[in-house]
Formats: C-alpha cells, structure tokens, sequence
C-alpha cells in the first residue's frame, strides 16, 4: 500500500509545483488585471500580454486534465534495477532541490493570494535615490533643445533638471505635479518624489525634483519642511526656476495635500 501511495502524492505534488501555481499566479493576473491593479507591479503597455498569457495557461491547465494523474512524469519505459541504482544518489539530490523550490515558490504563490496588492514604499525609493542614476523617460529631451514641457511628469523634469545644458532655457515654466514628499540632501530641502518603471517593479527607480521651502511658518502657496510628512502625497502647482549657478527648482504657488493615486508609478 505504501508503495503505490508514494507515487499518487510524487504525482500530486508533481502536478502542483507546475501546473497548480502556474493556474494561482493565473488567476491572481487576470484579476489584477480585470480591476485595474495590475499596474501596481507593471507597466500599461505590458498588462495586455500578461493577460493573455494568463489565458493560454488556464486553457493548458484545463486540457492538462484530460490526462491521468502521473501521465506527465510516466516515460513509458523501464531503466532497469542496475541503473536505476546507480541514479538514485542524484535523483535524491534532485528531489531535495525540487522540494526546496517548490516550498519557496509556493510561499509566494500564497503571498499573493493572501497580501493585498500595494505600491512600493518610501524607504525602497529613498533606499534607491544613492544607487541609481538618471535613467528617466525624455533622457535625452534636453540635449536636443527646449521640448514641449506641458505633458512633463516629475520622471521628465527630473531628467531635464539634471542634464539641461541651457537651464535658463526652462525658466519660467508652470508645472502641476503629483508625488510623495522625500527629504532633500539637506535639512531645509523637500524633494517631490515618483517611482518610474519601464516594464515591472523590478526595473523601478526613483525619480524626483527639488522644490522651494520657506523656512519660516508655512503660509498660503508656500511650503515648509514641517508642513508634510515623509511619504505624504501630494500635489505641487507652480513654476520652474533656474538659480544663478544653473540648478533648477520648483517654487510652489499651491501645495495640497491628497491621497494615493490609483496608479502611482510614471512610466
């Protein structure tokens, strides 16, 4: 009895580690996806493969079980006792890497049935601003001369504010921007911050652009390092302004506090 239980579950856990979380994480995207959340993890333009991706597994998955459970590991021939001595020290370590990836791959299966989707948090931005340079949407806009700002997300300002060559070029511009409060590289500076992502929140970096504070009490239109706390969302409208040694800044007219985007990542 023991003998022939031992394959029904090597078979069970056999179709499990392939086909049963390849069907959850399925699942799991195409309901993202239906709700609009898929964007928390990649971008817009990628969410259409995943999605049918997610439907072609679904359709194996349900093909798959027209065949009998074992089917897929049965080879149709006997190795015979010799070699099959000889094969077991390593089919013993092959188990022990399937099982210990198994478990591991299955904890995050559970993960994300069981955590609600979220953004990714200040500190990894924070924890990411030393490490990475700036590698933003409209890179190479500035180079090229002044370009059409009006469309411009904090990823595009960020990029021109550290690669302008004719900053003063820029001067003057208006700007409403939406992001979450970072500290700046010094006590008195307030950095207004987004997450940029290309494809998925692997490849996320920071991007962010200084802007004016008042270093008394915070008044009407203007901005003080105490006003919001790290992390907080908000909404900055006002003007670029070109310094005399060529850093470029926001000076804020309205400041206003505001919840979460649905989507919080620029692309």
């Amino acid at each position: 009895m023991a003998d022939q239980t031992r394959p029904r579950w090597r078979a069970i856990a056999t179709r499990w580690l392939g086909l049963g979380l390849a069907v959850v994480i399925s699942v799991v995207t195409l309901g993202l996806g239906l709700t609009g959340r898929l964007t928390l993890y990649i971008s817009p333009e990628s969410i259409w493969f995943a999605c049918v991706g997610a439907v072609v597994v679904l359709a194996g998955a349900i093909w798959s079980c027209t065949l009998p459970l074992g089917a897929e590991t049965d080879h149709g021939h006997d190795h015979g006792h010799a070699l099959a001595d000889a094969v077991a020290p390593r089919r013993a370590l092959k188990l022990a890497g399937v099982v210990s990836a198994g478990v591991v791959a299955s904890g995050v299966v559970i993960a994300a049935l069981v955590l609600p989707p979220a953004s990714l948090s200040v500190e990894l931005a924070m924890s990411r601003a030393d490490a990475t340079g700036t590698l933003f949407a409209g890179a190479d806009t500035p180079t090229l001369g002044v370009a059409d700002t009006t469309t411009f997300g904090v990823g595009e300002w960020s990029s021109v504010f550290a690669t302008a060559t004719r900053p003063e070029a820029y001067d003057g511009s208006t700007v409403t921007l939406t992001g979450f409060v970072t500290r700046g590289p010094d006590a008195d500076a307030v950095n207004l911050t987004r997450m940029v992502i290309t494809h998925c929140v692997i490849d996320a970096q920071p991007a962010a652009v200084p802007v004016s504070v008042d270093a008394g009490e915070s008044g009407k239109g203007q901005f003080s390092t105490g006003q919001f706390s790290t992390g907080q969302w908000i909404e900055v409208t006002g003007t670029v302004t070109a310094d005399s040694d060529g850093s470029l800044r926001v000076v804020p007219a309205s400041v206003v506090e505001i919840d979460e985007p649905e989507d919080p990542y620029e692309y």
